[in-house]
């Protein structure tokens, strides 16, 4: 099956259970039988001679009955009908599903309408509204006002992958973007830089900051909270390799906070400062965006000292 890219949730859910209507609808709408109370002048169905006799002594007609009607309007039905009522309502929804929408609605004309606040009408799964259930879980869903989740269930799927690595790297890259804007200059991320003057050795650092055009800071993500094999060496090795196509005197990693802890390396006769930050991804939103406002302006810092010595050198050579 191939599916249309949906960026915004109302819209998705919006056309999913529209197709789940159709296809319940498709073969028309579902009947059953609906108990009635109903004031009539011809005995149908259970005299209620209690209530006739209690509301109404001395008066013959009309009749209070109760009995048994074979009708369209059961709760099931109801409920595909109030879905599609609230669905109409709300803004976002495609003009193509408002269509399917609307024509749902008309199908559906000769069904009561869901009371909004009132308590949902209740069904039980059975073999003969099978084809409803679909249909009646997401409309359920939209007039509870509920949100899509996982939890544990009967369901058994293949199941979903969020490269958690990828996702840290996109948020660092972001936020810490967003928190060097103060400091002036540019970022770049994943910028081709090359490691060998014949450019066969590419590098792609995930965020590079500039100023005056040259770069000041070099930062790479890593989402490793636990000791492994060759932890830091390789990281170390790959920030020294981005330092030196750089030109740079120091390179930031940062790891999301597990059991190792901010630290520095110098790196032997290369004048390269290797710096390890740690991000404590358990704090509160806005703290951990504290975080990395703590980290640009640290970088900040340390990039006016390294211009601050680099501009000495050149005037002493200069000189």
């Amino acid at each position: 099956m191939t599916l249309e890219r949906v960026d915004d949730l109302v819209p998705a859910l919006a056309e999913a259970f529209a197709s789940h209507a159709e296809r319940a609808l498709a073969t028309g709408l579902l009947q059953g039988y609906q108990e009635l109370d109903d004031e009539v002048t011809v005995l149908r169905g259970r005299f209620r001679a209690g209530e006739q006799l209690g509301r109404r002594y001395g008066i013959a007609l009309p009749l209070l009955v109760r009995y048994d009607d074979y009708t369209v309007d059961i709760a099931e039905n109801r409920l595909l009908r109030g879905a599609v009522e609230r669905l109409l309502r709300l803004p976002g929804v495609t003009s193509a599903s408002r269509a399917r929408l609307q024509a749902l609605r008309h199908r559906l004309a000769a069904v009561s309408s869901v009371t909004p606040g009132a308590k949902l009408p209740e069904w039980t799964s059975s073999r003969l509204n099978a084809r409803y259930h679909d249909a009646l879980w997401l409309a359920e869903l939209v007039l509870g006002e509920g949100s899509v989740n996982q939890v544990p269930g009967n369901l058994r799927i293949d199941g979903f992958l969020v490269n958690m690595a990828k996702v840290f790297e996109d948020f660092m890259t972001a936020a810490l973007s967003a928190a060097l804007v103060p400091y002036g200059g540019a970022c770049r991320a994943q910028g081709p830089w090359w490691l060998d003057e014949r450019a066969e050795l590419a590098l792609r650092p995930d965020l590079v900051w500039y100023r005056d055009s040259r770069p000041a800071a070099v930062v790479d993500a890593k989402y490793k909270a636990e000791r492994y094999d060759g932890f830091p060496n390789a990281d170390v090795y790959q920030m020294l390799a981005y330092c030196t196509a750089l030109d740079l005197r120091r390179g930031d990693l940062v790891y999301a906070k597990g059991n190792e802890r901010a630290r520095s390396w110098r790196v032997r006769n290369a004048n390269v400062t290797v710096t390890a930050h740690t991000l404590d991804l358990a704090a509160s939103p806005d703290d951990v965006l504290g975080q990395v406002n703590g980290l640009a302006g640290r970088l900040a810092a340390g990039a006016c000292r390294t211009s601050a010595r680099t501009l000495s050198r050149e005037a002493a050579t200069a000189g």
